[in-house]
């Protein structure tokens, strides 16, 4: 699937609703075979929960979900795992009565241990789903996504993985089922066997895993979440090459000097996006993001109100993403920086 086609397709099928009570018109797209119907823009709580990037004020995580509901994202994307339940525990006080709003939550990582461990047993599985639903105070889960499952464990419908899923679907206790992953075997194992939703790093500087699997997507029907849309920050666009990370932020184990000095020199020759109408990087990586027409939704992971706030004013209403002639040219751009495209 070319930039160019996907662009097109989307800029057909998007659709905008209103959202009732905010006077806000919010573009929606299909959750593939779910049939679920979500923002294009979602919140994704990992960096909102401290775990990634250092602390955050409780105060601030939760207006950070209030805001994103005010401005019309009904997509918040959350795990057992980030701030060890707590920001499952805020979107369910939050949204508590709000049937628009889509959680998707990811379950399989044990913080029972020192390190923690990952576990895709019937037996773990039903008792995180458990555990996820007392905390956001729900009957059942609209998704829920192994999260980063190794390809053995989703390698046959027959598994103990799958077997759950199906079975915790089948009693009512999750809607829908999926993967999120970095492990592209583990990824189409999941297809395979059934996932409804898979959740993939998609960015401007990592495009390649959707790519390569955009095939396997289309055939199985799957909703796409794109994640890592800002590639941890480095496509804001404003990081020097000798960027320093506080502590607790896991950037400064992510990257040594000498990598993050050429992935800062990657970026720079992105810069021919911007115009007008993109008036910065970050714009321009989510407006990528949403040029693919797999894409059911880009998962941003704003700290403050202020992150959220630019974004959506840098992506805009649209239905504008990328220009034809720029997704044109960024193949071969993406190539002279070596960045697989």
């Amino acid at each position: 699937m070319t930039f160019l086609t996907a662009k097109r397709d989307r800029q057909k099928h998007a659709r905008r609703r209103p959202k009732a009570g905010y006077g806000v018109r919010v573009r929606v797209r299909t959750l593939g075979k779910t049939g679920l119907r979500v923002s294009e823009l979602g919140l994704g709580t990992w960096g909102l929960s401290g775990d990634g990037y250092g602390h955050v004020e409780p105060e601030e995580q939760e207006r950070v979900v209030q805001r994103s509901i005010e401005m019309g994202f009904t997509l918040l994307e959350t795990a057992d795992a980030y701030g060890a339940g707590r920001m499952e525990q805020l979107i369910g006080r939050v949204t508590r009565g709000n049937d628009d709003v889509v959680i998707v939550t990811k379950g399989g990582t044990d913080r029972s241990t020192a390190p923690a461990r990952k576990r895709f047993d019937g037996e773990y599985l039903r008792e995180s789903v458990e555990r996820s639903l007392r905390r956001l105070g729900r009957d059942r889960i609209d998704v829920y996504l192994l999260h980063g499952p190794p390809a053995a464990a989703v390698a046959s419908s027959d598994g103990d993985a799958i077997a759950a899923m199906l079975a915790l679907k089948a009693e009512g206790k999750i809607a829908h089922w999926g993967i999120s992953t970095g492990d592209l075997t583990a990824g189409r194992a999941a297809l395979r066997a059934g996932a409804e939703v898979i959740e993939l790093a998609y960015n401007l500087v990592h495009p390649s895993d959707l790519h390569r699997l955009a095939g396997e997507i289309i055939v199985a029907g799957a909703g796409v979440l794109a994640r890592s849309t800002l590639a941890y920050g480095l496509l804001s666009g404003g990081w020097s090459r000798d960027r320093e990370f506080g502590a607790g932020d896991h950037r400064a184990q992510r990257w040594s000097k000498i990598d993050l000095a050429w992935r800062v020199e990657q970026v720079k020759a992105l810069r021919f996006l911007l115009s007008r109408d993109v008036p910065t990087l970050a714009a321009a990586a989510v407006r990528f993001v949403l040029s693919n027409s797999i894409v059911s939704s880009a998962v941003l992971g704003p700290r403050s109100v202020e992150q959220i706030e630019d974004l959506v004013r840098g992506v805009g209403m649209g239905p504008v993403y990328l220009r034809d002639a720029e997704l044109a040219r960024l193949p071969r751009a993406l190539e002279a920086v070596g960045i697989e495209s």
